[in-house]
C-alpha cells in the first residue's frame, strides 16, 4: 500500500488540520494545502486515462514534474561541455563570447581527446601567411548580369513565422552591419526583412510564399514586382530541407497572422500549407528551365538551389541535365540532415537525409567530373558555428557556409528546445509578441555582426596559421582526422575526389555510388535506376 500512502497522508492531514483550525485559525492553510492535496489524489484515482496517475495517486505527478525539467537539468548539471545535444555548451559559449566581444580564449590546454576516434585538425606551416583583411568574400554569377561578392559565412534560411518580428530585425540588421546576407527562409520576403536594408537572398519553397496564384501555383508577375527590389541580390529555389527533407509542413490557421498572410500571400485564417513537392517542374531539366526562368525574370540575378541530398541517382539526374543542356544554376547550397528545424517529425530529424560532409562532397565531385565546378559555386549548412567548422567545410569542396542555429545563439538562444511550442524564453522562436517585444533590437543586431566578424577573424588565423591567404586555398589535404589510436589520415587520403572531368571520359569513377548509379541516372525524370526497381518489386514476388 505504500504507492498509496501519499494519498492517504494527504486525507488524514487534511482532517487534522480542519480540527485544529476550529480551534487554532492559523491552520486553515492547512486544511487549503491538504485539502487540495486530497481531492488531486481522489481524481488521480477516479480517472481512467493514465493507469500511472490510478495507481500512484500523487506520487506520479512527483514523476511528471521531474520528467518536465529532465532536459534543463542534464543542460545545466550532467552533460558534459563537449556534448553535442545538438550543440555542446562548449560551442554555445564560443558563439556567445564572439557575439558579446567577451574574452573568448582557454587556458590551460584543450578539453578534447586529441588520441581518440575521429579527432580532426588543421596542419600548421612552418611559414605562417600575413593577411590583413578578413573580410573573405567569394563572387557568385560572376557571368551574370548582377553578379553577387558573398561573405563566406552567411545566415542561414529562417523564416518570419518561425521567427518573430525581433528576431528578424535583429538578424537583419546585423547582416547589413556586418556585410554578409540574410536568408529569408521559405516564409518570403517581410516587412521586418526590409526595414535595415541588409542583402536578402529570397528562398522560394514548394509554396512558392510570396510569389503565388491564389491556387498556391507559381506566379511570374508577382516573383517579378518582388525579386526586382535591389535588397534582393540571389533567388534560391528550396528543393529539400536538411532537417526533414521531403516533408512539408503546415502552418495552422490560429497562426496565420494578418502580417503573415500578407507576407505570404495567403489568406488569413486557413492552414498555409506548403507542400511536400513542387508544382512547377517534375523532372532534373524542368527544375534547370525553372532556374533559368528565375533568374531572366529577376534581371539577371544569381539563380540556383539548395537541397538535402537523398537518392542519389536524383542528384545525379540534375547534373546530367546541366551538362546536356548546358543550363546551370549560379549556385547550389547543400543543407546536412544535421542542420535544424522548428519543428519536424522525430524520424525526420534522425532518421532522413544525408549528413552535410558526403553531401557536400558528392555534389563537390560530380561537379568537378563534369567539369562545371569553376562555374558553380557551393554553399553548405550544417552545425557551422566555429571558424574550424568553417575551414573543414571549405575543404571538402564548399566556397562558403550558411549557419542559422550559430545567429541564434548570438541572438541569445539558449538552446531550451522550445521553438515548436511558442514559448521561446528569449523571444527568437516566438509569434507571442509578450515575448518577443522583450528582445532589444539594437543591441542583439550589434552581436550578430560581432560573431560574424570574430569568427572571420579567427578563420584568418586559422588561414594564416597553415600558410594560406584565402579560404579558397583550403583543400581536403590541410584537414587531419584520427582514424584509430594510431592512425591519421587527411580527408584527401580518407575520401575519393574526382579528377576535373573525370566523368566525360565514359568510365565510371572507382567510387561506390558512382558505380552504382551514376550511369542509369536520367536527366527527364527523377526515376530510379532499374536495378532499384527490380529489388523494389521482389518484395511482391
Amino acid at each position: 500500500m505504500s504507492r498509496y500512502s501519499a494519498y492517504i497522508a494527504s486525507i488524514v492531514l487534511a482532517v487534522l488540520s480542519l480540527l485544529l483550525a476550529m480551534h487554532m485559525p492559523g491552520w486553515w492553510w492547512g486544511v487549503a494545502i491538504f485539502g487540495a492535496l486530497a481531492v488531486l489524489g481522489t481524481i488521480d484515482l477516479l480517472q481512467r486515462k493514465s493507469t500511472l496517475r490510478r495507481n500512484y495517486p500523487l506520487l506520479a505527478h512527483f514523476r511528471y514534474g521531474l520528467e518536465s525539467i529532465g532536459p534543463e537539468i542534464r543542460q545545466y548539471f550532467i552533460e558534459s561541455d563537449l556534448a553535442e545535444v545538438p550543440f555542446s555548451r562548449q560551442q554555445r559559449a564560443l558563439v556567445y563570447q564572439r557575439a558579446k566581444r567577451v574574452n573568448d580564449v582557454r587556458p590551460f590546454g584543450t578539453q578534447r581527446d586529441v588520441y581518440g576516434i575521429d579527432y580532426e585538425w588543421i596542419n600548421h606551416s612552418m611559414l605562417p601567411s600575413k593577411v590583413d583583411d578578413a573580410d573573405f568574400r567569394i563572387v557568385i554569377g560572376a557571368e551574370r548580369a548582377q553578379p553577387y561578392s558573398a561573405s563566406v559565412f552567411n545566415i542561414s534560411a529562417m523564416s518570419f513565422g518561425a521567427l518573430s518580428a525581433a528576431a528578424v530585425r535583429a538578424l537583419n540588421a546585423g547582416a547589413k552591419r556586418g556585410g554578409f546576407y540574410h536568408d529569408t527562409g521559405e516564409g518570403s520576403i517581410s516587412p521586418y526583412h526590409r526595414e535595415a536594408g541588409g542583402d536578402l537572398v529570397w528562398e522560394l519553397g514548394s509554396g512558392y510564399f510570396g510569389c503565388r496564384n491564389d491556387d498556391g501555383s507559381f506566379s511570374e508577375q508577382r516573383f517579378t514586382a518582388q525579386a526586382s527590389d535591389a535588397q534582393v541580390k540571389m533567388i534560391e529555389v528550396k528543393l529539400s530541407q536538411g532537417a526533414k527533407p521531403g516533408h512539408g509542413g503546415v502552418l495552422p490557421a490560429p497562426k496565420v497572422s494578418a502580417e503573415i498572410a500578407a507576407t505570404r500571400g495567403v489568406p488569413m485564417g486557413v492552414d498555409c500549407v506548403s507542400p511536400a513537392r513542387h508544382s512547377a517542374f517534375d523532372s532534373p531539366l524542368g527544375l534547370l528551365r525553372f532556374v533559368d526562368r528565375l533568374r531572366e525574370l529577376s534581371g539577371g540575378k544569381p539563380t540556383g538551389f539548395k537541397l538535402a541530398i537523398g537518392h542519389p541517382w536524383e542528384w545525379f539526374g540534375i547534373a546530367k541535365a546541366m551538362h546536356e543542356s548546358g543550363i546551370l544554376p549560379d549556385f547550389i547550397v547543400v543543407d546536412g540532415a544535421e542542420g535544424g528545424t522548428g519543428a519536424a517529425p522525430a524520424e525526420f530529424i534522425d532518421h532522413v537525409g544525408v549528413p552535410m560532409h558526403e553531401g557536400l562532397m558528392l555534389v563537390h565531385n560530380t561537379l568537378v567530373g563534369l567539369g562545371l565546378r569553376e562555374r558553380i559555386r557551393i554553399g553548405a549548412a550544417g552545425k557551422v558555428v566555429s571558424a574550424f567548422d568553417i575551414a573543414r567545410t571549405l575543404a571538402m569542396g564548399a566556397d562558403w557556409c550558411n549557419a542559422a542555429r550559430g545567429y541564434m545563439f548570438a541572438l541569445g538562444c539558449i538552446q531550451s528546445m522550445s521553438c515548436h511550442t511558442d514559448r521561446c524564453p528569449t523571444g527568437i522562436a516566438t509569434q507571442n509578441p509578450a515575448r518577443w517585444k522583450k528582445l532589444v533590437v539594437p543591441d542583439k543586431a550589434s552581436r550578430v555582426a560581432e560573431f560574424h566578424r570574430n569568427t572571420l577573424h579567427t578563420l584568418c588565423d586559422l588561414l594564416c596559421a597553415a600558410g594560406l591567404e584565402h579560404p579558397d586555398q583550403l583543400g581536403p589535404e590541410h584537414i587531419l582526422r584520427r582514424v584509430s589510436p594510431t592512425e591519421v589520415r587527411s580527408l584527401a587520403a580518407l575520401y575519393r575526389f574526382l579528377r576535373p572531368g573525370e566523368l566525360l571520359d565514359g568510365r565510371i569513377p572507382e567510387h561506390a555510388v558512382f558505380q552504382d548509379f551514376w550511369q542509369a541516372a536520367r536527366s527527364d525524370a527523377f526515376m530510379p535506376p532499374e536495378h532499384v526497381m527490380r529489388l523494389r518489386s521482389g518484395k511482391s514476388a
